[in-house]
């Protein structure tokens, strides 16, 4: 077992990772300011993004859930992994070898994280051999017949599992993984006569997450004289939870990220003849439901906030089998529509046939138009209701109406509601106030109520468009913007760059985190954090002064940066947290600077340095050396004025003829600190 990586090692491996490329394999990232950028937190659900990433600081923090960290940590809570495994995938990912305490190299403990997924590699590649041999024929059939040929085959590393009960665990244990391992990655099974291989004869497709590791592996049946089902799936392991993974979404992701746009389709096949056909934004379940989960992984990678504006909506496209499995998805589907703030559609072939076979029998064209040619969620649930009844009768147009109206009454959004209520009435030919009324009676029945429009717009064409989005939130709840209940105190005057000087930045998080948990008497104090600190102007100039240190380093002189430091601070938390930075002043500016800072500070008051360090500053534009100068002229500034007033003081206080000698040094010390204000100022 090895002993404890190297401090130095953990160091270089932070510092030549970029932590935007690490989070962005998990959420889909955008610009929020100077060296900023946020997304929807991958911690907590949520439906504006609270989630902030500083990748020149190295760290994250959720303003929403309190969740922060670094890339370890964040590895670590995203992935269930211990800090040295975090830190030596990261490693691993840069090519950088590691050195241990004791000499020793990394663990190779059976069932961790790490030995899954190297077995996963490892039977990946042993199953894309597998496909090029002779026993591999129908699996080559099976493709071909479908339009895939090797090319599109290497694409999707698709391989074949050899019909052995023992080849693939030969093999892997050859390689150096043990029959504990196996089992824990679910390649193999444990049966009466003992272990087996899981996949047997069949065509084999992994399954992987969103930074191409192979997770688990989906596996179609070739041969008759195989008993098990249609498909089989890797079992639920440490590494793949069928419910939280999505086949394709390594391919995807980018493209879902940049179109905001995700097709969601039923199979492996599917998948493939999409991508092949241009529409690379699909994805599919795997050997499940589409479900909560799935919905949380596509609004993070899609950027699916409910704040955006009608040109930002992104769009979630199902398509369904004809037959009654495919009913029933599309009725789970709608159960789940309003978790999403896109716009959702549904997208069903006219002969009812799966993307697989649409393309393979009418080319990609007609992949991309089936796309393109999508209809609305809800009027697709609205039309298969009707579809039931002959409306060219009383008793049908009644059932019609009977059979549709709570459809119409599900949806929480009452403009579309409305909308959607009349556009029934003309389907159906009845008078649009009856119609009303019966959807009225059906949302009281299931006790469903409306909502307001969704801040996001919805359907920018047919039932239920153009309801207006809320507008932005107020400026008067940026702490920035906020003139506050405490003394403005000498900081009120600020120098031109100052803090007082730029408007708040958007999306300002101070306000928005939860409270601090309440101190319960135990042993550990509660952690400090940033909501905690009051909002008067003495309070944010002391606040701005650390996040501009700790953020921009770079656009502050070391000598300037360590005189602010030592200037007296009135808040208390803040206080603490400049020492914490005085202690660790040795590595400002080096890509160690914040972590250091965070190690010296109390326990309590570690997250606090993580937020300051994060949190958004006000600036707009390129104004970042001129609002750093500002912020920190400010502050000394500050200081020698509280300074002088001491000094005045002391004058006064001194009688000139009884003790010349400390007059005159009191004066000597004014003139030296009008000098030193000079020097500040730059007169």
């Amino acid at each position: 077992m090895a002993g404890l990586i190297r401090r130095s090692d953990i160091d270089e491996v932070r510092s030549r990772t970029n932590i935007a490329d690490i989070v962005g394999d998990y959420v889909a990232l955008k610009s929020a300011g100077i060296g900023s950028m946020k997304g929807l937190c991958p911690f907590h659900d949520e439906r504006s993004p609270s989630f902030h990433v500083r990748p020149q600081v190295g760290f994250y923090h959720c303003f929403g859930c309190g969740e922060g960290g670094d890339v370890f940590s964040f590895l670590q809570k995203m992935d269930h992994v211990t800090f040295s495994e975090a830190v030596e995938r990261l490693a691993q990912r840069l090519n950088y070898t590691l050195t241990y305490e004791d000499g020793g190299t990394a663990r190779d403990d059976g069932g961790s994280r790490r030995r899954i997924l190297a077995a996963n590699q490892a039977a990946e590649a042993f199953f894309r051999e597998q496909l090029q041999t002779p026993e591999a024929e129908p699996a080559r059939r099976f493709l071909g017949e479908r339009g895939f040929d090797p090319t599109a085959a290497a694409r999707f590393s698709i391989g074949y599992a050899p019909n052995s009960y023992d080849a693939v665990s030969k093999h892997l244990t050859a390689a150096g993984f043990s029959i504990d391992e196996l089992l824990a990655a679910g390649l193999i099974g444990k049966g009466d006569r003992g272990p087996y291989d899981r996949f047997r004869g069949r065509l084999i497709w992994p399954i992987k997450d969103t930074t191409g590791q192979t997770l688990g592996f989906g596996a179609r049946k070739l041969l008759e004289t195989d008993q098990g089902p249609k498909y089989l799936n890797t079992p639920e392991t440490a590494v793949y939870h069928k419910s939280q993974v999505l086949y394709g979404l390594d391919l995807a992701k980018r493209d879902i990220a940049k179109g905001k746009q995700v097709v969601v389709v039923e199979g492996y096949t599917d998948v493939m003849a999409c991508h092949l056909a241009g529409v690379t934004t699909a994805v599919a379940t795997c050997g499940t439901a589409f479900g909560v989960d799935h919905i949380k992984v596509i609004r993070r990678i899609m950027g699916d906030t409910e704040n955006a504006d009608t040109t930002q909506l992104g769009e979630v496209i199902f398509t369904f089998d004809p037959d009654e499995a495919g009913q029933k998805a599309a009725s789970r589907a709608f159960a789940e529509e309003q978790r999403f703030a896109a716009q959702t559609f549904v997208a069903v072939a006219p002969d009812g046939l799966d993307p697989c076979d649409l393309r393979l029998k009418k080319g990609d064209d007609a992949i991309r138009m089936l796309v393109s040619g999508r209809k609305p969620m809800y009027e697709f649930m609205v039309r298969r209701r009707l579809d039931q009844f002959d409306l060219e009768t009383v008793e049908g147009r009644v059932g019609a109406l009977r059979a549709a109206a709570p459809v119409v009454a599900g949806i929480r959004d009452q403009s579309m509601q409305s909308g959607y209520a009349r556009t029934l009435a003309g389907w159906i030919g009845l008078d649009p106030a009856e119609v009303s009324r019966a959807v009225q009676a059906a949302r009281r029945a299931t006790g469903t109520r409306g909502a307001p429009a969704r801040t996001s717009g919805r359907p920018t064409t047919g039932p239920g468009a153009g309801a207006p989005p809320r507008g932005p939130a107020s400026a008067s709840t940026s702490p920035s913007a906020s003139t506050g209940s405490g003394s403005a105190g000498p900081s009120a005057a600020a120098a031109p760059g100052s803090p007082q000087s730029f408007p708040a930045a958007p999306d300002d998080p101070y306000g928005d985190a939860p409270p601090p948990p309440e101190d319960t008497g135990g042993y550990s104090a509660p952690e400090v954090r940033l909501s905690d600190l009051p909002n008067d102007p003495v309070t944010r100039l002391e606040r701005e002064l650390l996040m501009a240190v700790l953020q921009h380093p770079g656009e502050i002189d070391r000598e300037i940066a360590l005189r602010a430091l030592h200037t007296t601070f009135s808040v208390a938390s803040l206080s603490t947290v400049r020492d914490a930075l005085v202690a660790a002043f040795e590595h400002y500016a080096t890509p160690q600077w914040v972590a250091r800072a965070a190690d010296e500070a109390p326990r309590a008051f570690a997250p606090l340095v993580t937020q300051l360090a994060i949190a958004p500053l006000p600036i707009r534009g390129d104004h970042v050396r001129e609002y750093c100068t500002g912020v920190t002229t400010s502050l000394i500034e500050r200081d020698l004025l509280r300074r002088k007033t001491e000094l005045l003081g002391a004058l006064q206080r001194t009688d000139a003829t009884a003790d010349a000698e400390r007059y005159r040094t009191l004066q000597r010390q004014l003139v030296d600190l009008e000098a030193e204000r000079r020097r500040v100022r730059g007169d």
